[in-house]
């Protein structure tokens, strides 16, 4: 089918720019001495890890936008002419897909923001989380506001009830799971190749739900964040020669979002996300517990990555259990869009 020929170019132009820019890119960060800045709150064996460069996340930034701006016209053109045929792509649907994807865009900046900080002006916090927060709502309640303009916008597809209207109710819960997610999704940026290699196989699964659901256009955006991933792999595959920073991983979780709404099928986030739920979740218990108990832990080191790690696990084994429980739960995601 010629839309399955777009979505493998969409991973092939976004694979090739991201690990192709590496080349260019980590040198140059590192002439700009834009290396990491290793928080002191963090495991001691990271300490090694200082100067290596961060920011790396525009390598995927511009692979996945190149991928963007070259297939989707081209989808789209084959479309129009009746080459392509799918009954959900209509003017709403492609302008929730150019939403999100401006969505992911604005989180990048924030990121990009909360590197510069750190790296320029040595500041291991980079931005305080009170204006991360209130940037990141202004983003993703922007996002919401887009897509209520274009109608149905709280109608969405749950498994075995089919589509169904939540009214009022899709906006807050939306607003907190936007902006959570995307926080989450920052957490896992923690170790050498865990949040792209997550992120990969998130992709992968809502590639296939939207090939199941006919949405052949989210199947080339999702394809597209996949190629993305594995090109950064290559640098940042344990040992890392470049981290993502701030600016890649806020990107990655707003895209993660961008591509469940863009789906209509939000209720698929903790589970498709369901190891980025476990990162956040283990840092909000941590911190109750700390104060509850005033000075006991629950794990030893929080996000929970960090807690396997000082029980002796590698990183490459937490990446790759992590990476197959992300799996495991995309096969019941995929196999609970079967009955919708």
């Amino acid at each position: 089918m010629i839309q399955e020929y777009i979505s493998l170019l969409a991973a092939a132009i976004s694979f090739g720019t991201t690990a192709l820019l590496g080349k260019k890119v980590i040198p140059w960060l590192h002439k700009l001495k834009y290396g990491q800045t290793i928080k002191d709150i963090g495991p001691k064996w990271h300490e090694k890890k200082q100067g290596t460069p961060t920011m790396g996340g525009i390598m995927f930034i511009a692979g996945i936008l190149a991928a963007f701006l070259v297939c989707l016209p081209i989808y789209h053109h084959l479309q129009s002419m009746g080459r392509i045929a799918s009954y959900y792509e209509n003017q709403a649907y492609w302008l929730r897909m150019v939403a999100g994807i401006l969505m992911s865009l604005l989180f990048g900046a924030i990121g990009f923001l909360d590197d510069y900080i750190k790296v320029v002006k040595k500041q291991n916090e980079g931005l305080t989380p009170s204006q991360k927060m209130i940037l990141m709502m202004l983003i993703a309640g922007a996002y919401l506001l887009s897509i209520a303009l274009m109608g149905d916008a709280t109608v969405t597809t749950i498994p075995f009830l089919g589509d169904v209207d939540v009214h009022f109710w899709f906006y807050p819960i939306s607003l907190i799971m936007i902006v959570g997610f995307v926080n989450a999704v920052n957490l896992t940026d923690g170790i050498d190749g865990l949040c792209s290699s997550v992120t990969f196989f998130t992709a992968i699964i809502f590639m296939m739900i939207a090939g199941m659901r006919h949405m052949f256009g989210m199947n080339i955006f999702a394809a597209a964040v996949a190629g993305g991933c594995i090109g950064f792999l290559v640098w940042n595959f344990f040992p890392a020669k470049v981290f993502m920073g701030d600016t890649g991983s806020l990107f990655l979780g707003g895209l993660f979002c961008a591509m469940a709404y863009s789906l209509n099928m939000p209720i698929l986030v903790p589970l498709v996300g369901i190891i980025y739920l476990c990162e956040a979740g283990s840092v909000m218990l941590q911190v109750s517990y700390f104060k509850l108990t005033h000075g006991k832990r629950i794990f030893k080191m929080s996000p929970i990555h960090h807690h396997f790690e000082m029980s002796g696990w590698s990183e490459v084994k937490i990446v790759w259990s992590f990476s197959l429980i992300t799996l495991i739960a995309g096969v019941i995601a995929v196999a609970l869009t079967l009955f919708c």
